[in-house]
């Protein structure tokens, strides 16, 4: 994913928690409009790039259903330095979360709930 141009990658990886909210979570299930979401998560890099010094960049969603302690989500972000790099990792994040339409269904032993997507 660098080349020799860059100095550091940073990343987050987003997993699945068990709980939410004072409530016990049993499993996600996530839900997409998938060509949609992918064409934003495109605009999101492109903007990123636009925005940083950054090279490379690299952002998976999963869907469907999920356990607790599944990664959910992956974002890695190549840049000449570490503050271009965290930077654009954490905007790509809050943005991605704000943003793309990805929705997400908690399940717990009373019920479940579909989640604001920001959480």
């Amino acid at each position: 994913m660098a080349t020799s141009k860059d100095g550091a990658i940073a990343s987050f990886v987003g997993i699945v928690r068990d709980h939410h909210e004072g409530r016990a979570v049993h499993w996600l299930e996530y839900e997409a409009h998938e060509e949609m979401a992918q064409k934003q998560i495109k605009e999101l890099i492109r903007a990123a790039q636009h925005r940083w010094p950054v090279g490379a960049v690299a952002i998976r969603h999963r869907l469907g259903r999920l356990q607790v302690g599944d990664t959910s989500v992956a974002i890695a972000v190549a840049a000449p330095h570490r503050a271009e790099a965290l930077e654009a990792c954490r905007w790509l994040i809050d943005t991605l979360k704000a943003e793309v339409p990805i929705f997400k269904k908690e399940v717990y032993a009373d019920g479940e709930t579909w989640v604001e997507h920001g959480d």
